[in-house]
């Protein structure tokens, strides 16, 4: 089993401009350009390298997501956890974890009740199978 813990936003800079906040959901992905889509996808990545570099995952796996919202508000948990998979599974095959994150590999996806953590908005993700660590 591992643990990983994903953003629920990624803070873009902007050189003339406040840094822009943009949630990992399939409505600001609607809403947004691609190359914005492409900065967050790239941001997101490198947010969750430290979790993943050296890993090696044994497939096939079943995954399980929970949301942590960071207030109150209605939350369509599907448009984060849409956007966060999609984000994360190509993250963990960039590094090499695993193979592929097609249907052999991937089993079951998962989704928990939706939690509320004041400020601190966050996916954790569990991935169940055998795992160890790349030497």
């Amino acid at each position: 089993m591992v643990k990983i813990v994903t953003p629920f936003s990624i803070v873009l800079p902007r050189k003339t401009t406040k840094d822009k906040k943009v949630a990992i959901s399939m409505n600001a992905y609607g809403n947004a350009n691609h190359h914005i889509n492409n900065e967050v996808k790239k941001r997101f990545k490198e947010a969750v390298r430290e979790q993943l570099e050296g890993l090696i995952i044994d497939t096939p796996v079943e995954i399980t997501y929970q949301v942590f919202k960071p207030s109150m508000r209605k939350l369509d948990k599907m448009n984060v956890i849409a956007v966060t998979s999609k984000y994360l599974l190509d993250a963990i095959t960039e590094f090499g974890c695993w193979e592929d994150d097609n249907d052999d590999n991937v089993k079951t996806e998962t989704l928990l009740p939706t939690m509320y953590d004041k400020n601190n908005g966050r996916v954790e993700v569990i991935i169940y199978e055998r795992v160890r660590e790349n030497s």
